[in-house]
């Protein structure tokens, strides 16, 4: 009963996070240049790291990028998003161990700014050019700007999202 509690509950935050995608996806672009977004469906990944679960975190990531790939019809967007994905991850878990919860704005422009790092691997990998660097310093502004807004989005949700340990236990 446990497994499929915790299962039904990785669906939900899965099926959130792919709805403000979708959401996201329709809203016409803020800035003139291409691939930058605001990324609120990283709301649900820095909740569920707020809440000490970066495993479900890590999960709910994964299927939002492989599902969001498949509806988007696009599978080379799945690539930068993998490796964005995964590089942000990783750097918004370690970052908030060390910064803690208060500090999720934080958090989030680190893992905004390490996903556009990871964006920007996955196209000298696929191009084979190192001309998509140039591209680097302006992803790493709109990370800062992004990320502070996204982090600033989950913070202030946070206070109406019950303690998720009891769904998932």
């Amino acid at each position: 009963m446990k497994s499929i509690k915790k299962l039904t509950m990785l669906a939900l935050f899965t099926t959130i996070a792919l709805i403000i995608f979708v959401i996201e996806s329709a809203i016409p672009a803020v800035v003139p240049i291409p691939g930058v977004k605001l990324g609120l469906a990283n709301i649900v990944t820095l909740i569920l790291i707020q809440n000490k679960m970066p495993k479900e975190a890590a999960a709910v990531l994964l299927m939002r990028i492989i599902l969001a790939s498949i509806f988007a019809g696009q599978m080379m967007s799945f690539i930068f998003s993998l490796f964005g994905g995964i590089l942000c991850w990783l750097s918004m878990v370690f970052v908030h161990r060390l910064a803690g919860s208060s500090r999720i704005w934080f958090t989030s422009i680190i893992g905004a700014i390490f996903h556009n790092i990871g964006q920007i691997i996955a196209a000298v990998l696929t191009l084979k050019s190192l001309n998509v660097l140039y591209y680097l310093p302006f992803l790493l502004v709109s990370g800062i700007i992004t990320g502070l807004f996204t982090g600033l989005c989950a913070y202030f949700f946070k206070k109406y999202i019950p303690d998720l340990h009891r769904f998932f236990d």
